[in-house]
């Protein structure tokens, strides 16, 4: 049997790289802020939620109290059953979701046209369309109810449903900055074998669009949920209210005093859609709002 002898044996050690402090404390001071801040942006959600499980005498108490006792979850019952409130939801979801279709289909046909097509005074219109943004609704809100009135659509969804389909400015932008992103040998590539420009932008770049489009519902969904100045104009009967409508309801509704906890309850039920949206959608909006915007 061979002898192995002990100096054949080598034993490699390669001491730790040095700790670089400063970077530690960079990673230790960016993450505190950011947890203080989402804190900040917390607090009142958790003011909410916890005067939805109030009674009106807790509400009051000085100094205020953060963990109710006891905890009324009766609340939510009486705010979902006082006021037709689950009307109100199914109401704005009859708005919502044309509209987001509308914005989706519109403002991307717009973006093709002033991201990859070649035309002449393309960027001139372009600036002109994007400078429709400085012109605040006020502006433009009577003029729009003397139009939308005089087609008898008061009392009907069509003033916040129809204008979506027509394009929408900020979206148009967005669309177009992340279809600049994609490469033009594929749309090259693609005419040469006989495609036209509808089959390019439904079969390539809507295709590879998607986080930029789930932006844009997104965006869309919410400031139509939220929209209160816009069906205050147009609709005037109760049953066609909105949830931005309804909410209004627990602040006067024929009580001698605003119903804060009814108030509160509500409004944590009318959120809880926009943080289920944005719970599935996070990863592709996040990815949307992440490419958007790279290339000018």
């Amino acid at each position: 049997m061979q002898r192995v002898s002990p100096r054949s044996f080598k034993i490699s050690w390669t001491p730790p790289k040095s700790i670089k402090w400063s970077q530690v404390i960079s990673w230790i001071l960016r993450h505190a802020i950011a947890i203080a801040l989402s804190i900040v942006f917390a607090l009142p959600f958790v003011w909410a939620l916890s005067t939805s499980l109030k009674t009106t005498q807790q509400i009051y108490v000085v100094p205020p109290e953060w963990l109710p006792n006891p905890v009324r979850w009766r609340n939510y019952q009486d705010a979902l059953t006082k006021v037709p409130f689950l009307s109100y939801i199914l109401n704005t979801l009859k708005i919502a979701l044309p509209s987001v279709l509308g914005a989706v289909i519109s403002s991307a046909l717009v973006a093709y046209g002033f991201g990859r097509l070649r035309w002449r005074y393309r960027d001139v219109f372009f600036v002109i369309c994007i400078s429709t943004m400085i012109i605040p609704y006020q502006v433009t809100m009577i003029p729009l109810f003397i139009a939308f009135s005089k087609l008898d659509w008061v009392n009907t969804y069509y003033p916040m449903i129809v204008p979506s389909f027509f394009g929408i400015p900020y979206f148009i932008f967005v669309l177009r900055q992340f279809f600049l992103t994609i490469p033009q040998e594929l749309s090259d590539a693609a005419r040469v074998d006989g495609c036209s420009e509808w089959l390019i932008l439904t079969k390539i770049i809507l295709p590879l669009s998607k986080p930029a489009l789930a932006v844009v519902a997104l965006f869309q969904f919410m400031w139509t949920w939220n929209d209160y100045l816009g069906p205050l104009l147009y609709l005037n009967r109760e049953e066609l209210f909105t949830v931005a409508l309804g909410l209004s309801r627990y602040q006067g509704g024929g009580w001698s005093q605003a119903s804060w906890s009814l108030l509160m309850a509500a409004s944590v039920t009318s959120i809880l859609p926009i943080m289920i949206l944005f719970f599935f959608t996070q990863r592709t909006f996040i990815e949307g709002i992440t490419l958007t915007g790279i290339k000018g």
